[in-house]
């Protein structure tokens, strides 16, 4: 046997023994056998560098040190889950699932991991790249450290397709942790607080051989690829599972809502068992041609639900509280704490939300009051200990100035939060905007983040977001931490903000309720500036999905003559106010007025394509049958139900084929 087919044979029995170890928990030969084994293998790679082979599990070990983790874009973006508390909740997302797609509905419930995010991309069996959530449509590059976790196949078995997408969770299990955390405290070091921070620090360790040491696992959940050969989800975690992936067996395919709340019943009363943390259990839609049908928000999928197991509460003394100004003026107080450990943090402070809320809790300073982590993130007060209670507290007088700029607060009617009125002349609702402006999902400018938009409205450098593209790399090196290559980063991070598309610029300006998909369809609707700021409300109001309330707050901004000023501005500096030339050249007035509902599956089109033809071409799509809609289109396996209403109602149903016809 030659070298070359020593070192090969060598490769193939370790991802053996390592998937039989690590994924399995099945091991046929000893430590002993295996550490010798690895042993040859890296003295034969050595001698023999012509054979080098990135996914060798001798690379498990760790080597390379990365000093910066490359942002790459995501191919297929990273949603997040719609979360759920009650049953109600639940009860709620059935019924909305239900108006939406025919026939019966299956789910598959998963366990939801407590760790960090991960999307692994393979190409022809190999592990190619391993990239975080990141904010879902960028993420950090952390290859090097994910090789060197033994649960994560670097070489596949079976039909997998050429090219697909994997997505999991990186863990700590609890044993692994506990152990690390034993040999801190022996050398005199602070212990590690949870699980998750620790699991999703170890991916952005410089030096993988650091994180080769640590007990690291995946999870996986979820395939995206084009030609996965199933056609649900339950059955896509069978596959991955024959392809060498470590896929918890817990999952378990149901029939009923009822039979979901059986799965987290039990899950919640036995989540302690697990050799690995917990917060609660996913439920998807089973089938992936009604997962198609449903499709997606703006931030979440429509066909999965986040049940989150009840959070973990503590109580302690409430100090002080303090009232915060946001970029839209709305004012929010928080309760600033006496320290108290939660949920593996350290929890300072919590939202008390608004002035009904402290009217409600009858909140006061000295109380104490009972914590929680609202969705395991953002701690809130929920109850006093009035058992506690000093004699002489007073009631909580919510403030009637604003605590920055000292403008009276005001309070619509129908509004929960006081605002600050000031929009032009309060600091913090100036830098909110601006670092509003600058986000990712808005204007993305390389080379500026919150602490430097603070430090130039500090400075005088600007007082609104028109003010950065007047900004020279001379004002901005003398400011503190500024040396002479990241102040060029910054304005050539301006600079390439001039390409952002036009629906993102009009997200970027900050006008209350315009969230991305509302910027989305004003944009699509109107095709520039100049037409919004020019449409009156009841304008505003017959486009899709924009009530009295966005109408009204978009007319306000354009009445406003600083506003105007700000937006001539940016107008001059080149930033896009209209629908680019390519986009606009695909859209039409054809199906102007019309309401079509989409229904079953295409073979010529895929269904988000032919959706996006409908709002291309003036029309809306629904969800929904009723007298007011145009058209069917109808794909195979459209459900019973929506034929019968559309036959009903005399709705004409259409083929895709018909349907491109009528685009003609």
């Amino acid at each position: 046997m030659s070298v070359e087919e020593t070192i090969l044979k060598l490769r193939e029995e370790l991802h053996k023994h390592n998937y039989n170890y690590y994924v399995l928990d099945n091991p046929v030969i000893s430590d002993f056998e295996f550490d010798k084994m690895l042993e040859t293998l890296q003295k034969l790679e050595e001698q023999h560098p012509e054979f080098f082979d990135p996914n060798s599990p001798s690379q498990r070990v760790g080597s390379g040190i990365t000093k910066t983790f490359e942002t790459v874009m995501h191919k297929n973006r990273m949603y997040s889950l719609s979360n759920s508390y009650s049953t109600e909740d639940l009860l709620d997302w059935e019924n909305r699932i239900k108006k939406m797609v025919d026939g019966h509905v299956q789910y598959t419930c998963e366990l939801k991991y407590d760790g960090a995010s991960i999307n692994l991309t393979y190409k022809n069996g190999l592990l190619h790249s391993a990239v975080t959530r990141g904010d879902g449509e960028k993420g950090d590059d952390v290859t090097t450290n994910v090789k060197t976790i033994k649960s994560v196949p670097l070489k596949l078995n079976g039909d997998y397709p050429d090219e697909f997408e994997i997505r999991g969770e990186i863990i700590l299990p609890l044993e692994g942790f506990n152990k690390m955390n034993e040999e801190r405290i022996e050398i005199g070091e602070e212990p590690y607080r949870n699980p998750r921070n620790t699991a999703s620090g170890s991916l952005k360790l410089q030096d993988s051989s650091e994180v080769a040491k640590r007990p690291l696992d995946c999870l996986l959940y979820s395939i995206k690829s084009d030609n996965l050969n199933v056609d649900n989800q339950f059955a896509s975690l069978q596959k991955a599972r024959d392809w060498g992936f470590k896929v918890p067996i817990e999952a378990k395919l149901v029939n009923s809502i009822d039979e979901v709340l059986d799965y987290i019943n039990y899950w919640d009363k036995r989540r302690h068992d697990l050799p690995y943390e917990i917060d609660g259990v996913v439920i998807k839609v089973n089938s992936f041609a009604q997962q198609d049908e449903l499709g997606f928000t703006a931030k979440s999928p429509r066909w999965a639900m986040a049940y989150k197991f009840q959070a973990e509460q503590v109580s302690t003394v409430l100090n002080s509280i303090s009232y915060q100004v946001g970029r839209t003026g709305a004012i929010t107080p928080v309760a600033n704490l006496e320290p108290v450990e939660l949920a593996g943090t350290i929890v300072k402070r919590a939202s008390l939300h608004n002035a009904d809320i402290i009217a409600k809790l009858d909140v006061r300073v000295g109380d104490t009051v009972f914590v929680e982590k609202g969705g395991e993130i953002i701690p809130k007060i929920i109850a006093v200990d009035f058992s506690k209670r000093y004699e002489h507290s007073q009631p909580t007088q919510y403030i009637a100035n604003c605590p920055e700029c000292g403008s009276e607060l005001i309070r619509t009617q129908g509004e929960a939060q006081h605002y600050c009125p000031n929009y032009n002349g309060c600091k913090p609702q100036i830098v909110g905007r601006i670092q509003h402006f600058i986000s990712r999902k808005a204007m993305d400018i390389d080379g500026l983040g919150s602490e430097t938009v603070t430090l130039l409205v500090n400075e005088g450098l600007i007082s609104n977001y028109s003010d950065l593209y007047e900004l020279s790399k001379e004002q901005i090196v003398p400011l503190e931490r500024m040396a002479d290559k990241s102040a060029e980063n910054l304005i050539n991070g301006i600079e390439a903000s001039k390409q952002i598309p036009f629906e993102r610029v009009l997200y970027a300006i900050g006008i209350r309720y315009v969230g991305e998909t509302v910027a989305k369809k004003l944009a699509r609707h109107y095709k520039n500036m100049e037409h919004i700021a020019s449409a009156n409300i009841e304008e505003l109001k017959s486009v899709d999905e924009i009530g009295e309330k966005i109408a009204e707050s978009v007319k306000l901004f354009f009445d406003d003559e600083a506003n105007l000023k700000i937006l001539e501005r940016l107008k001059r500096f080149g930033l896009k106010f209209e629908l680019d030339e390519a986009v606009l050249a695909n859209q039409t007035d054809k199906l102007k007025g019309m309401s079509i509902v989409v229904s079953g599956v295409f073979e010529s089109i895929s269904r988000n394509d032919l959706k996006k033809l409908i709002e291309d071409n003036g029309g809306k799509v629904s969800s929904s049958i009723s007298s007011k809609t145009s058209y069917v289109v109808a794909g195979t396996d459209m459900g019973p139900s929506k034929r019968e209403k559309a036959e009903k109602l005399n709705i004409e149903i259409i083929d895709e084929v018909k349907f491109l016809q009528l685009l003609e």
